[in-house]
């Protein structure tokens, strides 16, 4: 089944604009085989890829939104 979104993060694969080394997670959430972010607070996870938006230039709004859904991703399900 091809995948569309990260698992871990829920972006788009098509507005990830480095080299995935993986088909389930995007570069900026898994890089050199494993997880950029290696704990499993996902509370801890959305706090640091919120501010990563605010400092990349997203709308706070958005960047909230984006945050959010992550708790729905297939990587948080499961804990």
């Amino acid at each position: 089944m091809s995948r569309n979104k990260c698992d871990s993060c829920l972006m788009p694969f098509k507005m990830d604009t480095g080299k995935r080394e993986s088909e389930e997670y995007c570069s900026l959430c898994y890089k050199d085989g494993d997880f950029v972010y290696k704990g499993n607070d996902m509370k801890e996870f959305q706090d640091i890829c919120h501010k990563e938006m605010i400092e990349k230039g997203m709308n706070p709004g958005l960047a909230h939104l984006f945050t959010f859904v992550t708790r729905f991703a297939p990587r948080w399900r499961k804990k």
